[in-house]
């Protein structure tokens, strides 16, 4: 990479100084005397924050430096009323790209040609910020959210979730489901919903459209995973709701689930008006190989507005 400074970045000779004039805040990490890391925050339009410029030393990589920063610089944000935040980076950082995916950011939006010296591209990331927020995926969003997904689905897994999986459930396995999912995302036939807390992506549940033929007004909720330390917020209730708007949207008036019987999940479907349509004795094993019976439910949406 060329980086021409007074021809392309001339803010980098006062780089505080123009971050303060944008209304942000430019901050450096220091050892030893010398500065070994950076990072920047300033306002990019109503409610929505810009995270830039964040840089730390080869050698500290993984030292935990980076989030330290961007700790730093989110909290600002959201001090000063942000409820989003954006950022680019540059197509060849992968390493940065799978820092911000862990960090709950989503690759989305654009991809950006700065027309520099160094024929920079440019992707874009963004993630909400505050309060619980639940989105639909599309498919480049559904591909980055891969790692921060099975991470969600080891958790629960691992904290006794019977969503298909037996704990210990491998890393691979993990990411090997999600990337299946983000083919049926881009497929058209699986639509994922992701759920953030306080900017945390903390939960996902999916719609499973690739019905029969005869059966067009169908889809199954699969997967409805929140993380263990984030449970009791309402975030499962938020998931469940927005999953009903996006089949209503889908033209799907009937929804099917299954759950192991006496777990919380089943609570929460019968308060959410499911109804019960039997139950099937010893469905499936648990990590302790025990048969567990599953209950099967269902509910009708009202048809949406033509």
């Amino acid at each position: 990479m060329i980086l021409d400074v007074d021809g392309e970045l001339p803010e980098l000779r006062a780089l505080a100084t123009h971050y303060q004039a944008k209304g942000g805040a430019l901050w450096v990490a220091e050892a030893s005397g010398a500065i070994v890391g950076m990072i920047a925050a300033a306002p990019l339009e109503a409610g929505t924050w810009e995270i830039a410029r964040l840089y730390v030393a080869r050698d500290l990589h993984g030292s935990g430096l980076g989030e330290r920063l961007l700790d730093q610089a989110e909290r600002l944000a959201r001090e000063r009323g942000a409820q989003h935040l954006a950022l680019w980076s540059d197509t060849r950082f992968a390493r940065a790209h799978r820092f911000y995916e862990k960090h709950s950011y989503l690759r989305s939006g654009p991809i950006r040609a700065l027309g520099d010296r160094s024929h920079s591209i440019e992707y874009a990331f963004a993630k909400p910020l505050t309060g619980i927020v639940v989105r639909a995926l599309g498919a480049a969003e559904a591909a980055s959210a891969e790692p921060r997904l099975a991470d969600i689905l080891q958790r629960c897994v691992d904290s006794g979730a019977s969503v298909s999986f037996l704990p210990p459930l491998a890393a691979a396995a993990a990411r090997a489901y999600w990337r299946r999912a983000a083919v049926d995302v881009a497929q058209g036939t699986r639509l994922l919903l992701a759920a953030w807390a306080g900017g945390t992506l903390a939960g996902t549940v999916q719609l499973d459209c690739g019905t029969p033929p005869n059966q067009p007004h169908r889809a199954e909720v699969q997967k409805l995973l929140v993380l263990p330390a984030h449970r009791g917020r309402g975030i499962a209730r938020a998931l469940m709701r927005h999953a009903e708007q996006e089949a209503r949207a889908a033209r799907r008036s009937l929804l099917t689930l299954d759950t192991r019987a006496g777990d919380a999940a089943e609570t929460l479907y019968r308060a959410l008006g499911w109804h019960a349509a039997g139950r099937i004795p010893g469905y499936a094993l648990d990590a302790a190989g025990r048969a567990c019976d599953t209950v099967l439910f269902w509910k009708r949406l009202d048809a949406p507005p033509a």
